[in-house]
């Protein structure tokens, strides 16, 4: 009895460390940043397991710092191509987007942002999406957008 009591509990404790280990590997983050003409302080993502956590993007000009001009259809392409470029960095892409959070100035301008947006995803793979009304994004930007997503690597 004394014996299988023993290997009981020897078993447990493979087991627990093994879980242990296990969990503390799939907690791990990784913080991933692009260096840029001007210091941002925030990681572009970073990543959890095969999760790619981006941070919210607006419609800037990586090379001027700047929003690009041309309104909320303008803003929202560059944004989604800043998201876009992220992703495929970091080994994901649009595809693999499975959620997103819209922060808009003006929420007159929904129909404008929506009419490109649903242009970078494939009908039937649209993300899950919550939006915000914004008082004052940065840079005076009029749109910003934060996605998640899975990575494939």
């Amino acid at each position: 009895m004394r014996k299988i009591l023993i290997t009981v509990s020897m078993v447990c404790s493979c087991l627990l460390f093994a879980f242990s280990a296990s969990a503390q590997q799939a907690a791990r983050v990784e913080y991933l940043k692009t260096p840029r003409p001007m210091a941002l302080p925030f990681s572009d993502a970073a990543r959890v397991g095969n999760i790619l956590y981006l941070s919210g993007e607006i419609g800037v000009d990586y090379n001027t710092m700047k929003v690009v001009s041309g309104g909320i259809k303008a803003e929202t392409k560059q944004t989604l191509d800043n998201i876009k470029a992220t992703l495929e960095k970091y080994g994901s892409s649009m595809d693999n987007v499975f959620k997103c959070t819209v922060m808009i100035a003006d929420m007159k301008e929904w129909p404008l942002m929506n009419e490109v947006y649903v242009t970078y995803f494939k009908k039937d793979r649209l993300p899950a999406r919550s939006a915000i009304g914004a008082n004052g994004l940065a840079l005076g930007a009029k749109v910003e957008i934060e996605c998640l997503a899975t990575v494939d690597k």
